[in-house]
Order: structure tokens, then sequence, then C-alpha cells
């Protein structure tokens, strides 16, 4: 089966909710890698803190570390700044995740993306932000204020963070680690 058929028939089945025992198995799996990887870093700019603050106690709840580097009601930093802060800290813990927010999580993912071994994915639906991980290996989401509600961000965000690279791709696994050191290793 090539590539294009393999992807078809995957994105055919998670669309239409089917769960195989070995992605059942796998879901073992990644709540085992949720305990080692707890550390969240965050930033919003001014438009987003709501958004974010409302992850950002969902995820404490559950018993993820959030280190918050971006604007706060007593604080505001501007989304470059926010996103430099944030990236700065993801490069020096690459077991850790970030989550950046913005009015549209363009502007966050256009910073984010300057920074070597970030992978920044900006997405606008819960589908897309399990597919930017299974996928691309994002290790950044960037969610825009303007579109998502919050219970939908929650949603996309505990998606984001429970889903491993490759995951119910195995057919074309070799195809993703291989395409993501390449695109990895492209400089304009």
């Amino acid at each position: 089966m090539d590539r294009r058929m393999f992807l078809q028939s995957v994105t055919a089945a998670a669309v239409a909710g089917a769960v195989s025992a070995e992605a059942q198995a796998e879901s073992v799996v990644i709540i085992e890698e949720k305990k080692t990887m707890k550390k969240i870093i965050v930033a919003a700019d001014p438009f987003a803190i709501t958004l974010k603050d409302a992850i950002v106690a969902d995820l404490k709840g559950k018993g993820y570390e959030i280190v918050d580097v971006g604007s706060t009601t007593e604080k505001e930093i501007p989304y470059y700044d926010g996103a430099v802060a944030a990236c700065k800290l993801l490069q020096a813990d690459k077991t850790a995740r970030g989550l950046l927010f913005c009015g549209s999580g363009m502007g966050m993912s256009i910073v984010a993306n300057k920074f070597d071994g970030i992978n920044a994915s900006v997405v606008e639906s819960v589908f897309a932000a399990k597919m930017c991980r299974a996928i691309n290996d994002a290790n950044v989401l960037c969610l825009g204020a303007m579109i998502w509600g919050e219970w939908m961000a929650k949603e996309a965000v505990d998606t984001f963070l429970n889903t491993k690279f490759t995951e119910g791709l195995d057919g074309i696994s070799d195809f993703l680690h291989d395409a993501v050191k390449k695109v990895n290793a492209i400089q304009g």
C-alpha cells in the first residue's frame, strides 16, 4: 500500500472513530509516557490570556508542571516576546512540550518555528492537533483565542499531549521519521 492510500485509510478510520486493539495497547504506552513528560511551557499574548488560563488550570488539575512565560492579567507581553521566551526554555528541555496562544495562533507559530528543535503547529481542529503529533512530531501547539472555545481547546491540548509520533501510522513510520529529519535539516 502506498503512503497516500495508507494515510487515507488511517484518516478514514480515525474519523469513523475506529479503535483497534493495537491502538488501545498504544494508549497504555501513551499514559506511561505522560507520566514522564509533565512539563509544559506556555505563553500567551494579551488577547489570549483567558484561553491560556483555562488550559493551564485544566492541565494543573491533571498533574502537569506549568511554566508560564507569557502575558498574565498583571503583565502584558507581545506574542513575539512570549514565543521567544518559551522556545528558549523548550530548547533547553527536550522533554517538555509547548503551548502558545495568541489571536489566531499564527503569530506564535511563525516565531516558534524560527528556533532549532521546535516544530510548532497552529491547528484549528482536534483532529489536526492529533495529526501534527502523529505525522510531524510537533512539540509545540499554537491555538488562536479568536478560533477556539475553551472546551474544544482542552480537547485539542489533551489530544496533542497524548498522541505519540507515528501513532496509528505504523505502515509509514520509517518514512515519517526520515521526513522529520529531512525537514528539520532544511535551512533557507
